[in-house]
């Protein structure tokens, strides 16, 4: 095994037993990795093992289970330093707050492997905020998912100028060995790529249920059965690349430019505030009193790994590139 490619063969370490942990916790047992991993509170166990079996059906069918059980290669500690021992690659995944982790990296620091790569799934912590628990950082990285990790398959693998040299590509290949698609985050920005799209796409849902224009479900199913169903196959500029016909996005762009700025220039800024938060709780209420949250995720799921398997090989990449 090569010390300076982390191997699908190898042991990973996942660093917190939470929502996200859980998931990267199934998906590394899936590809057939021995995973420790390190949550203190004794209720940790039960709740992995729950998430790993509600997990390995969706993941036996989209074809990323190299096990028939993950039994055998999942060990639970209530230590970090034995959690990150022998393993190659190290997945961050505690509570955002940055004394935590700061507290964290600096317990694992002195026993770090020296190979090893470590990443975090932080969303709203950036880089150079992380990087300030270590000594030395070169071989920690921005390893950001999409929730849940274990299907849907985007991350975004970031370094900076305090990164090792190739272990970004490292990470990266790590990824992608499991199933995983990656991009690179190539300047350090507030919310990375995704998020940044999302919250731009949720904050004018939310100013047209503000301003009446339509309810919380009518818009949630406006994307859903309308461009949500394209961006499930490709992303918005070779859309319209599409839609400008024989003339591509040069025709597109010049055919809707002044539609385009005229609807930017509407768009609203609305603020997440109690009253909004209520409003779209409110709004949501005819599906969240019907269907309690685990059913809501099964379907989520179900329908996810639908998608993912019509447009993603076992691979991980995606059909259209």
């Amino acid at each position: 095994m090569s010390h300076s490619d982390p191997s699908p063969g190898g042991h990973v370490a996942v660093l917190g037993g939470g929502l996200i942990g859980r998931s990267w916790t199934a998906l590394f047992l899936a590809a057939g990795k021995s995973v420790a991993v390190y949550d203190p509170d004794p209720a940790a166990k039960a709740r992995i093992n729950e998430a790993i079996d509600a997990a390995w059906p969706v993941l036996t069918a989209l074809g990323l289970t190299q096990t028939s059980t993950p039994d055998a290669d999942l060990v639970l500690c209530d230590d970090p330093r034995a959690a990150i021992e022998g393993a190659e690659f190290v997945q961050e995944s505690i509570p955002e707050r940055l004394d935590l982790k700061h507290g964290l990296y600096a317990a694992i620091e002195p026993v770090l492997g020296r190979t090893a790569v470590v990443a975090s799934s932080a969303s709203g912590l950036t880089l150079s905020e992380l990087q300030r628990g270590w000594r030395q950082p070169e071989r920690f990285v921005l390893g950001h998912p999409f929730n849940p990790p274990h299907l849907i398959p985007l991350v975004e693998v970031m370094g900076n100028e305090r990164t090792g040299p190739g272990v970004v590509d490292l990470a990266r290949r790590f990824y992608e060995s499991v199933g995983k698609v990656t991009i690179e985050v190539k300047r350090e920005v507030p919310g990375h790529v995704a998020n940044r799209l999302q919250a731009a796409l949720w904050r004018e849902a939310i100013h047209l249920v503000n301003e009446g224009v339509a309810t919380v479900n009518d818009i949630d199913t406006a994307i859903s059965s309308g461009p949500g169903l394209r961006w499930a196959v490709m992303g918005p500029t070779l859309l319209f690349h599409l839609g400008g016909d024989e003339g591509g996005l040069t025709t597109f762009c010049d055919r809707y430019a002044d539609s385009f700025n005229r609807w930017w220039d509407d768009l609203g800024r609305p603020h997440l505030d109690t009253a909004t938060a209520q409003r779209l709780v409110e709004g949501l209420s005819p599906i969240t009193t019907r269907d309690d949250i685990n059913n809501l995720a099964a379907k989520r799921d179900a329908l996810l790994t639908a998608v993912i398997t019509a447009t993603h090989n076992k691979c991980g990449q995606n059909s259209q590139t």
